[in-house]
């Protein structure tokens, strides 16, 4: 399970460490991706290929499918880690992502999101109050947190 926040900066040649306590579970290779709510989205291989078999089962006659699958795929890059511990994150995936100095890296269940950091605290900001009534809503009675 990746969970856990740490904060990073991008170089001006687009390399990025990512926390020692992830690059196990992440392996050798993986994917990084296109995420939502503005944010890029890096999956160890097993799941990537867990996610990539749910989208070829979407019917490709629905546009939402075909609209989703092209955001999430069209964006997709291997990354493999170098001797420090860095990955290169592919332009297209910076410019998305807005990614400029200071990151955020988040482990949040079976992938790591990468935002860029006052994309981070606008989200922070923005659901704080709301965690509440979500939590309420997602989770039933019997369910302890």
């Amino acid at each position: 399970m990746l969970m856990g926040e740490f904060h990073h900066t991008i170089d001006e040649k687009n390399r990025i460490i990512i926390p020692s306590k992830f690059r196990e579970e992440l392996g050798n290779s993986f994917v990084v991706t296109r995420g939502l709510e503005g944010c890029l989205f890096a999956y160890p291989l097993v799941e990537w290929n867990r996610i990539t078999n749910q989208l070829k089962s979407l019917p490709f006659t629905k546009k939402d499918a075909r609209n989703f699958s092209r955001f999430f795929l069209s964006g997709a890059t291997t990354a493999e880690f170098d001797k420090q511990g860095r990955i290169n994150i592919a332009s297209p995936l910076v410019h998305y992502a807005d990614l400029k100095k200071n990151c955020v890296i988040v482990g949040v269940n079976e992938r790591l999101e990468i935002w860029a950091e006052e994309k981070w605290n606008a989200f922070l900001d923005q659901n704080e109050e709301d965690l509440s009534d979500i939590a309420e809503h997602l989770f039933d009675k019997d369910f302890d947190l």
